[in-house]
């Protein structure tokens, strides 16, 4: 099948900014991984699969911990990055929504902030629950709302009132779907998981200003990139400059700490 126009789009995105990536939105993601693969409980002998692995972060992990781990992504720019990071894991390239493993394959999958950049979330998990033995987890995190990852929400403020909000992108899943923690256990018991667990991980965005959140998404993001591309010079100013003055509290003298939890839900297969 002919890739749709929304991961046509995304995958244009991953394979340009793979390395911009990592000093950006890694280094806050990263801070995550241990809380995903504990409530997997991945350990020494676990057969587990990273899909959207990225630059390989969870992957490495799980690698560490003695897992007989396979990373997955559809970006060979990433592949790429997470090969030359952890060159004793094994990468390869693959759709979430078509994993390249047979029925019942690995005891754990995770997926860390990869869901939202898939067309068809609900086929990814499917997936996900196809590959997985019985009494197998799946694990994934998102972000929380904006209200609590207050950097998503301190630049979306500034677009809504500098900028366009409705810039011409591919229509997508919808970023915050999945910050609702009902929905997550709606979704999961509809592929057919059970048990599923929500909690909430607190990770923190630290930046030397002028350096702030819009910089982490204007250069290492794909849809919040595009959205902010999309703005004219001046309104791009504009919005530097408010998220910079959002920050204040956050900021002790040059050094900027903003809160980015994230959503982390579980579930095992029956």
């Amino acid at each position: 099948m002919e890739p749709d126009d929304f991961t046509a789009f995304e995958l244009k995105g991953w394979e340009q900014i793979a390395t911009a990536y990592k000093p950006r939105f890694g280094e806050v993601t990263k801070q995550s991984n241990g809380a995903l693969l504990d409530a997997l409980d991945v350990r020494a002998g676990t057969r587990f699969l990273d899909v959207a692995t990225g630059p390989g972060y969870v992957a490495g992990v799980a690698a560490s911990r003695g897992a007989q781990t396979v990373g997955v992504d559809f970006a060979q720019a990433m592949i790429d990055e997470a090969t030359l990071a952890y060159p004793g894991v094994e990468f390869r390239r693959g759709s979430a929504d078509a994993l390249p493993f047979a029925d019942r394959s690995f005891d754990a999958v995770g997926i860390s902030f990869g869901l939202l950049h898939f067309a068809d979330p609900d086929k990814a998990l499917a997936e996900a629950f196809r590959v997985l033995c019985s009494g197998g987890k799946i694990g994934f995190t998102v972000w929380s709302t904006p209200d609590r990852a207050v950097g998503f929400g301190f630049v979306l403020k500034a677009v809504e009132t500098y900028g366009r909000l409705d810039v011409p992108l591919p229509p997508g899943p919808p970023f915050a779907r999945f910050s609702d923690w009902a929905e997550c256990e709606r979704t999961l018991r509809a592929v057919g998981f059970i048990d599923p667990q929500i909690s909430e991980v607190s990770q923190t965005l630290q930046t030397r200003a002028p350096e702030t959140a819009f910089h982490m998404m204007l250069h290492g993001g794909v849809r919040m990139g595009a959205m902010l591309k999309a703005q004219t010079a001046q309104a791009l100013a504009s919005i530097e400059k408010s998220v910079l003055e959002q920050c204040a509290p956050y900021r002790n003298g040059d050094d900027i700490r903003v809160p980015m939890p994230c959503v982390l839900a579980c579930a095992t297969k029956p």
